[in-house]
């Protein structure tokens, strides 16, 4: 059996399965749900390698989880002594739990409502995002602390605390009212944010794509956009500024695997599919009058849809640049617009500008001294790829620099 259709596998429905359990029990046995979801899988890998996989592995999961939550609740006397009595208080037929499901709906519905659960301002900023990338988005332990630059007892114990609040909050696993859903939408929207991210250029993982974290924000942005509450202006942003990007996944790598930079893609392997619902997004987006950085991303996205190298496509990706910087300063947006400014005004005014940021810890920020030294100073673009490589945290950019080393070296 492959280990790798395991752990995606894995990856899709631990999240899912956990959300519909909270949702029925609620969110104070999340860990039991967690825990539920692993002997499940565990099961799965045992029974699998003997008896081969099911024809519909989902299915499978979901009738084991279903056994094994019934037996758990029933086992421990918590569905007779807790469930029930909190069942009655609601005025809801004892039954409802003997027929919890996983249908796609309450999949959706669950997840929608343990997303908001999770960024509830009892939790602290960094637990809320934790909590999402293990609960909603199926990340481990090492991958949690990686992303943060952390460890694992650190975010062990960070997650630990943050479900305590959850349960001494009695925080419940349901929609809040509709100023309170305003309020948490950014936090909503930042996480599904980082998530795609993280897939797009991996930080946690030795290779760049993780295109199944891609295609799972974007099913969590267009799962907001399906309900009219959360159906705002900067959710569809974010929406046309992530299939924006995924228009290039298949693009962006050889069929052996290898990256291939954005210069040198193969513009026939854009999804035009995707850039079609971008622009239909990015356009749902323009209503009211609030102008986030989501809509500035996604139209410059939306400009690197274009492989023609014009001066008035890089003037306009200059300008965005501009507007970004201005309400959301980032690292990575001051180095996007220096590159936008060489292409517009040359190697010499981008040198000028790079040298005021001195972001001395960033591989990125070497990497484009290199460029823009390239036709002035092959020695000094030498020297400042060969610093970018030992900042470099993956083999996969490690080897896309030593590249560019050896066409400086005339090696390639």
């Amino acid at each position: 059996m492959d280990p790798n259709f395991l752990k995606q596998l894995f990856q899709q429905e631990f999240t899912k399965i956990v959300a519909v359990i909270s949702k029925s029990f609620g969110l104070r046995y999340i860990e039991i749900a967690e825990d539920i979801v692993s002997e499940t899988f565990l099961v799965a890998t045992e029974s699998w390698q003997t008896k081969g996989i099911p024809s519909n592995p989902t299915a499978w999961l979901y009738t084991v989880a279903k056994q094994k939550t019934l037996a758990y609740f029933r086992r421990n006397k918590i569905f007779e002594e807790k469930v029930i009595p909190a069942m009655q208080q609601k005025e809801q037929p004892e039954e409802s739990f003997d027929e919890f499901s996983f249908s796609q709906e309450n999949i959706k519905d669950s997840q929608l409502k343990m997303l908001f659960a999770i960024c509830t301002p009892a939790i602290a900023s960094e637990a809320q995002i934790g909590l999402a990338l293990r609960i909603l988005c199926g990340f481990g332990i090492e991958e949690i602390a990686e992303a943060f630059l952390s460890n694992k007892e650190t975010i062990n114990k960070r997650l630990f605390r943050a479900k305590e609040k959850l349960r001494s909050e009695k925080i419940e696993l349901e929609l809040p009212a509709e100023q309170e859903i305003i309020k948490r939408l950014d936090n909503v929207l930042h996480i599904i944010y980082l998530l795609f991210n993280e897939g797009y250029y991996s930080k946690t993982q030795n290779q760049i794509l993780r295109k199944e974290l891609c295609v799972e924000a974007l099913r969590l942005a267009l799962m907001l956009s399906a309900y009219e509450k959360t159906n705002t202006p900067k959710t569809n942003a974010l929406i046309a500024l992530i299939c924006f990007h995924s228009s290039r996944f298949d693009a962006r790598h050889t069929p052996d695997g290898d990256f291939v930079l954005y210069e040198q893609q193969d513009e026939s392997r854009w999804n035009q599919e995707l850039i079609h619902q971008g622009i239909h997004f990015l356009k749902c987006s323009a209503s009211g009058d609030e102008l986030t950085s989501y809509h500035i991303e996604a139209k410059i996205a939306q400009c690197h849809c274009v492989k023609k190298d014009s001066f008035e496509k890089w003037e306009e990706i200059l300008q965005l640049y501009n507007r970004l910087l201005s309400i959301n300063y980032s690292p990575a947006a001051a180095l996007n617009r220096i590159f936008a400014l060489y292409k517009v005004k040359g190697a010499k005014i981008a040198l000028a500008a790079i040298k005021t940021l001195q972001f001395e810890d960033n591989h990125f920020y070497f990497m484009l001294l290199g460029e823009l030294y390239r036709e002035l100073d092959k020695n000094k673009a030498i020297a400042n790829f060969k610093t970018a490589k030992s900042l470099a945290k993956t083999a996969v950019e490690k080897e896309t620099i030593q590249q560019k080393i050896d066409i400086l070296l005339g090696l390639r």
